[in-house]
């Protein structure tokens, strides 16, 4: 079975907004959180939701929740002090209540824009290799610095941006964090990190452009473009 966890717990400082964290900020009266949610509760595959989400806002997102006819989400937890804290409190919540033998899509709460294509490839590499690594081609030069100087370019062509899902086994991505915690090491940036830091040979998955972390006010205006464009189309009929 297939589960999806989300992390929302970022303040989102690079927003510049005084009023609520990133993930909360609406589009069309809906907020980025349900967006993201509703791919995966949309998806035939995903089996179930765990929310990992800023203590303060938990009670916000269950009455959102219940508004927008979520019933996949099987819990909403508080998240930690560091995305890779935060994760695993998820993580341990999957495990309370699906145990350790299915697999874990971790998506961030503000990819609103994940593919049904992205997650059906996900599952299937999941199903094959025991993971996934949702990237996208690198499109600009790659360079390497010191000190401000140019050390390396990179070819371009062999290097791909890791995105999210990042998928893999609940009990194995579960075993990485407890070495990390063993070790010391807190500075994760994402799982993939994680898991290839302690030996796992990761499999990708190519995901679309459009899935973009918003993070910035001019991702939120890209984000806005895309929705638009997609009732237009149903509207229109384009």
């Amino acid at each position: 079975m297939n589960y999806a966890l989300i992390f929302a717990g970022g303040t989102g400082q690079r927003m510049n907004t005084k009023t609520r964290p990133k993930q909360f900020l609406e589009l069309h009266g809906k907020p980025i959180i349900i967006y993201t949610i509703e791919a995966f509760e949309n998806h035939p595959d995903i089996d179930g939701v765990v929310v990992v989400c800023l203590e303060a806002w938990i009670p916000f997102l269950r009455k959102k929740l219940e508004h927008y006819d979520i019933s996949k989400v099987i819990d909403v937890v508080p998240g930690g002090a560091t995305g890779q804290e935060s994760i695993l409190n998820g993580l341990r919540a999957l495990e309370m209540h699906v145990g350790r033998d299915h697999n874990v899509l971790v998506h961030d709460g503000v990819r609103p824009l994940v593919s049904a294509e992205t997650i059906s490839g996900c599952v299937e590499s999941l199903e094959r290799n025991g993971n996934a690594i949702s990237v996208t081609p690198a499109i600009e030069t790659i360079v390497q610095e010191e000190d401000g100087a140019v050390t390396q370019i990179i070819d371009r062509s062999a290097c791909r941006m890791a995105k999210a899902p990042q998928c893999f086994c609940i009990g194995d991505l579960l075993d990485a964090h407890g070495r990390a915690k063993e070790d010391g090491i807190d500075s994760f940036i994402d799982s993939a990190s994680l898991m290839r830091h302690y030996g796992h040979t990761l499999h990708t998955v190519e995901t679309g452009s459009e899935n973009i972390k918003i993070t910035t006010p001019s991702d939120f205006y890209v984000f806005r473009a895309f929705v638009d464009a997609r009732e237009n189309s149903q509207i229109f009929g384009l």
